[in-house]
């Protein structure tokens, strides 16, 4: 396994620390990350740089800098310390207050230092990891800042940590695709599960709640996690349609059947184009888009590119995460979601459909319909989350995107499409 090395040396001076500590609660303040003193006052008291002594102290006090801590074989991250905004709104979503006792799944380090900073001598903070490195790492870090009365304990997360629980909330710091059964069981009846859920290959911090049987979560942010390891890991697939001199090109697919070969096919024809309409000022975020596209479309998947593949002329939009795109029914035609700028100093930018394969008009011309629907029907509107046991009944659930998993049905449901 490949391990991170320290390149940290001797004690920083105090008055840097402070500064730089400032500057970055500053810093997550105008991102929105931080929106309560209880947030803020904690971040102020842990000392960051201690938990990350693989970085420089500049670079431990940057708002969207994550640290990977550990990697396999093939360079894949397993572990990480995760950019400060992203622990921040997540804490934020938890809603922690004293004398809670809190499980966290996944560890690092400094954000149980945070979680013990929110419930005081009077709470209780348990915090796991599938990993003996990690774990250790995580103890001596935390011990090493003052934080050892924090339970670091070697385990499984998808099983939680039944020594101490109930939890008031468990804060999951691992992508999932599931809400284990474990994790409810162990939740309070008025508890809070965060946890950032993959749905369909987009990843949402969701902040859980449980009502009438069930849990239901309305608050969800845009986030990125290395993904769970253990019982419950689950793995995206993906189709590699080119692969050149940093020229790659794939789709990822969360789930369902495709024709590789008719799909590697489908990026060599000729592309068509169309257009939706649809505008943006740029800089706006359009997550919410690409989560309505992900429960409208039935072959829903992400198209990871690269600025190389873009720059060639292989596809018309790049990104290494997966840009929304739609597969159609036969396997052998997709669609992606594309924009072009609408006024000369690019300010404004029209949402369109860039399709290839056989049926390429007809993929491109289903994905414009969706867009439209979007901005018709929901642009503004925020999406409900449930997660309902495995066993209930169709009729029980809330309408939208069902997702079956091993432990939970969720759904994704549109204020705009609720019975």
């Amino acid at each position: 396994m490949n391990k991170v090395r320290s390149t940290n040396t001797g004690a920083p001076e105090p008055t840097l620390v402070d500064a730089l500590r400032e500057e970055l609660i500053g810093e997550l303040r105008a991102l929105n990350a931080l929106r309560t003193d209880a947030v803020e006052n904690a971040v102020r008291a842990v000392e960051r740089h201690l938990f990350v002594p693989e970085e420089s102290v500049k670079q431990a006090y940057e708002a969207e800098r994550a640290l990977i801590t550990k990697r396999d074989e093939d360079g894949v991250a397993l572990s990480s310390v995760s950019a400060a905004r992203i622990q921040a709104f997540m804490l934020e979503q938890a809603d922690i207050s004293p004398g809670m006792r809190v499980l966290e799944i996944g560890s690092g380090g400094y954000n149980a230092a945070l979680i013990a900073e929110l419930v005081g001598e009077a709470g209780e903070v348990t915090t796991i990891d599938i990993d003996p490195d990690v774990v250790a790492r995580a103890r001596r870090l935390l011990s090493a800042a003052g934080y050892g009365h924090v339970h670091t304990v070697l385990a499984d997360g998808a099983h939680g940590e039944l020594q101490h629980a109930p939890y008031d909330r468990i804060v999951v710091t691992a992508e999932a695709t599931d809400l284990a059964a474990a994790w409810v069981d162990q939740l309070t009846e008025q508890g809070r599960i965060i946890v950032p859920l993959r749905v369909r290959g987009l990843t949402r911090s969701v902040a859980f709640q449980r009502e009438d049987g069930h849990l239901v979560a309305r608050d969800y942010e845009v986030c990125g996690f290395v993904p769970m390891q253990g019982a419950d890991a689950t793995r995206e697939r993906l189709v590699v349609l080119h692969d050149g001199e940093g020229e790659q090109v794939g789709l990822r697919l969360g789930g369902g059947q495709a024709d590789d070969s008719k799909l590697r096919d489908a990026l060599t024809r000729p592309c068509t184009e169309a257009w939706s309409g649809v505008v943006m000022e740029r800089g706006l975020p359009y997550d919410d888009l690409d989560l309505w596209l992900s429960t409208a479309l039935p072959d829903y998947a992400l198209l990871a590119t690269t600025r190389q593949a873009r720059d060639r002329g292989l596809v018309a939009s790049w990104s290494p995460m997966g840009i929304s795109t739609l597969l159609d029914s036969g396997g052998g035609s997709f669609a992606y979601l594309a924009m072009r700028p609408t006024t000369p100093d690019r300010t404004v930018f029209e949402f369109g459909a860039v399709a290839h394969g056989p049926e390429a008009h007809a993929t491109a011309d289903r994905l414009i319909t969706e867009i439209r629907a979007w901005d018709r029907d929901h642009r503004g509107e925020r999406a409900e989350f449930r997660a309902y046991p495995c066993r209930t009944l169709d009729e029980v659930l809330s309408t939208g995107r069902v997702l079956d998993t091993t432990a939970s049905r969720i759904t994704i449901s549109w204020p705009s499409t609720k019975h």
